[in-house]
């Protein structure tokens, strides 16, 4: 049925309700009335009587004088009654009724409007997990996603000499296919790139090399760039490495979250929870998934009819009131000197212990906009080593270092 054949019914069940109710109203108000009007008959009825036996003389005329008086006495009352009981019954409880009626319909409508519907078929669960698995199985394949995903824009800032080397790269990769740190480094800075296509390629030229001996990482690396690739999609070819990362290891984290994305495009917020809410449990706090969940659960809970709340994450405590009362109070240069002393906790800390890809690039724009630009390219050397072949947090990196104007 149309849309407009739905209203269409509806309307009418609401104009039918209406009627019946309103119907039932009048019926009521005719069924309260009917003991007065029952009385004032049965008055007239005895005064008539009298009549006719003072007329045959069966009744004394004063008598017959004292009771007619009783009666039109009580058929007064009972009319005066009725009179002063009829406004607010029928009229003024009538009017009201007739309004609450409307109301409790219109909120039945309006809610609906908002909750509802229209048009949309009734989805028993055993209907909507084929549908599911329908989606699953007709999804669109990795090239044809990948053909959707707009182009992406070249950067004009990149440093001329490192393109120099890009293409001597590639071209050493295409001579000595089989020079697997060759091929590690192309996938690693074509990702870095954005030739997210490219860097999917040598991944997979890499796993393929490597045959039995790829890890886990290896397959859920190549899956991510394929992720990537196809902008956020996970294809039926992102879900082979997907499984075959799971196959090697199943604690991956990389492949579960991704797994759980894939779910969750499909319809199955109930798996995607699930997968989610272990990974979150599990940790650790500076995994690079756990953002993204915290981002995304809560509504996948509601989806998958879960009563979810979000548990607070670990370790996070802004400033507390003594803080901040206590920086007010500063001058300049001692503001300055606490700046520069939570700045260098930071960077001990991360040398120390390391830490998330975005304490580090934290930590980048920190020193650049203290001035301190030699140790904040530092720092970003130093990042880029530690986040070798994660494509993800050197993207993040990347980007803070060039806002902080260390890179290009």
């Amino acid at each position: 049925m149309a849309v407009w054949g739905f209203w269409a019914a509806a309307a009418l069940l609401v104009v039918g309700i209406a009627a019946t109710l309103l119907r039932a109203m009048a019926r009521a108000r005719q069924d309260s009335r009917a003991p007065v009007d029952f009385d004032l008959a049965v008055y007239r009825d005895q005064l008539n009587e009298i009549e006719r036996d003072i007329a045959r003389g069966t009744l004394p005329a004063e008598e017959g004088s004292r009771l007619r008086t009783e009666i039109q006495r009580r058929l007064l009352d009972a009319d005066r009654a009725s009179r002063a009981t009829a406004p607010v019954s029928v009229a003024g409880g009538g009017r009201g009724m007739a309004a609450l009626i409307a109301v409790v319909l219109l909120a039945g409508v309006g809610g609906y409007w908002h909750l509802g519907a229209p048009g949309y078929p009734d989805l028993p669960l055993a209907q909507r997990l084929a549908m599911s698995e329908e989606l699953r199985a007709n999804r669109p394949s990795q090239a044809e996603a990948e053909a959707q995903v707009p182009p992406a824009t070249a950067r004009e800032t990149v440093d001329p000499s490192f393109l120099e080397l890009m293409v001597q790269l590639r071209q050493a990769v295409q001579d000595r296919p089989n020079d697997l740190r060759g091929l590690e480094l192309l996938a690693r800075n074509e990702a870095a790139m954005g030739n997210l296509q490219a860097a999917s390629v040598a991944q997979a030229a890499i796993l393929s090399l490597k045959g039995q001996d790829a890890t886990s990482e290896d397959h859920a690396a190549h899956a991510e760039l394929l992720i990537m690739a196809a902008g956020g999609y996970v294809s039926p070819e992102a879900e082979q490495a997907l499984v075959r990362a799971l196959e090697a290891d199943p604690r991956n984290g990389t492949a579960r979250y991704y797994t759980g994305t894939m779910f969750a495009q499909i319809g199955r917020f109930d798996r995607t929870f699930i997968l989610w809410n272990r990974l979150l449990q599990e940790g650790p706090p500076d995994a690079p998934w756990i953002a993204p969940i915290r981002e995304q659960i809560s509504e996948v809970a509601a989806r998958a009819g879960v009563n979810y709340t979000l548990p607070s994450a670990p370790g996070q405590r802004g400033p507390t009131g003594a803080d901040v009362e206590a920086a007010s109070e500063m001058t300049p240069e001692e503001r300055q000197a606490m700046v520069e002393g939570m700045v260098d906790q930071l960077g001990a800390r991360l040398a120390a212990e390391g830490g998330p890809a975005e304490d580090w690039a934290r930590l980048i724009t920190a020193l650049a906009r203290i001035g301190r630009m030699d140790q904040a390219r530092a720092i970003y050397a130093e990042a880029q080593e530690r986040f070798a072949g994660r494509t993800v947090e050197l993207s993040g990196l990347r980007q803070a270092a060039v806002e902080a104007g260390v890179a290009e």
